[in-house]
């Protein structure tokens, strides 16, 4: 029995997650879950999987989820705080943080500190803090295993080879809804046509952030500290079909991918039961069906997000919080319609721009560099 704790119960990722544990309800024990706001949805979950202790992160909606589940003793926190006590938690053996934003960082260095296993399907920790958390995780003998599809295939490319070895990572992606577009075409992009993933079911912001490709460039940036490479051994594949999930090829040529129909639950299972495979359910993959693959290089003239993410992990340090904090704003902007589509990567740009980058910032530099990068933006848009 593996006891979980789950931060982001109720996002995309949280829901697949207790999918596999309501499966393999014998392998697993939740122990937390943690939510932002969604208090309906935290309560079915907790009145299921009875966990020890719920966390919502609005202290008034913790309030209100008091009230709702007083008939249960289960301990209900609220803000950082909570988040925090929830990482911590002395009966548990694994963390999954799928929580959205910088908000995961604090939580996720917690429970490497407390000896807790972690499954990572936060982008933002590793993307601006990396540097410290990869090192504090080595320290710790604590394993970082990630749920993202592309890290989670890459991560399994690599059982049984050296890293030492590795020559180039083929990190795949599936061009999102825009694929082959023009700037022109993009002009008039609405909120409703960005959130047409073709291939992945996933939250409102990851989507957003697949339309612009920025979401590779943050997978880019997690794969630097992730798998220890350079920018210069990390190769973005567009694959359509989104079938090779990502690939690793080796110094003697030969390239190691994993393939698989697109699911969720794969790389989050895989997380969980690391080194284990367990049956799945679901659609198999059929190579006959399937019959051609597609591979091309991204446009990085139309989608300037991703060029803007190689610049700022080549300059490195804070800029990659510069980065990632512009991008946050800038989608939540635009999901409430105050600005185009093709005004994200400017934004992220303008931002970038203004920064002066931190070589190795600590924890406190960083949350000051995003609070500084929205306070920009702010006054511009």
């Amino acid at each position: 029995m593996k006891n979980i704790v789950l931060l982001g119960s109720t996002g995309s990722i949280g829901t697949q997650t207790l999918d596999v544990v309501r499966h393999y309800k014998n392998d697993f024990q939740v122990t937390a879950l943690a939510a932002a706001s969604n208090i309906e949805k935290l309560e079915e979950q907790i009145r299921e999987f009875k966990p020890k202790l719920a966390v919502v992160y609005r202290e008034d909606k913790a309030k209100e989820l008091r009230e709702k589940i007083r008939d249960l003793s289960v301990e209900v926190l609220a803000g950082m705080d909570g988040l925090l006590a929830a990482a911590v938690e002395p009966s548990a053996d694994i963390v999954l943080t799928a929580v959205v934003g910088m908000i995961g960082i604090r939580p996720t260095i917690a429970a490497i500190e407390a000896g807790k296993d972690i499954a990572l399907a936060n982008k933002e920790t590793l993307v601006t803090a990396g540097h410290l958390i990869m090192p504090l995780a080595k320290e710790k003998g604590v394993k970082i295993l990630p749920v993202d599809s592309e890290h989670s295939a890459i991560f399994q490319s690599l059982q049984g080879e050296k890293r030492g070895q590795i020559h180039k990572i083929l990190l795949t992606a599936s061009g999102g809804p825009f694929r082959g577009k023009s700037l022109k075409d993009l002009e008039s992009v609405q909120v409703e046509d960005a959130l047409k993933h073709p291939n992945w079911v996933m939250g409102r912001k990851i989507t957003i952030d697949s339309a612009t490709m920025v979401n590779k460039g943050l997978e880019v940036i997690e794969a630097r500290w992730l798998f220890d490479v350079g920018l210069d051994r990390i190769q973005v594949v567009v694959h359509p079909e989104s079938v090779i999930h990502s690939a690793v090829e080796f110094d003697d040529s030969a390239v190691i991918g994993q393939l698989g129909t697109p699911d969720m639950r794969l790389p989050i299972q895989y997380a969980l039961f690391y080194p284990d495979r367990k049956p799945l359910g679901g659609e198999w993959l059929d190579l006959f069906k399937l019959g051609t693959l597609h591979f091309e290089a991204p446009d990085l003239e139309v989608f300037k997000g991703l060029k803007l993410a190689y610049k700022a992990l080549e300059i490195g340090g804070s800029m990659t919080t510069v980065f990632n904090a512009a991008n946050e704003r800038a989608v939540a902007k635009f999901l409430d319609r105050k600005i185009r589509f093709l005004d994200i990567p400017e934004i992220i740009g303008e931002a970038m721009e203004k920064h002066t980058a931190i070589k190795s910032p600590l924890l406190e530099e960083i949350l000051d560099t995003e609070k500084a990068a929205y306070e920009f933006i702010e006054s511009r848009w």
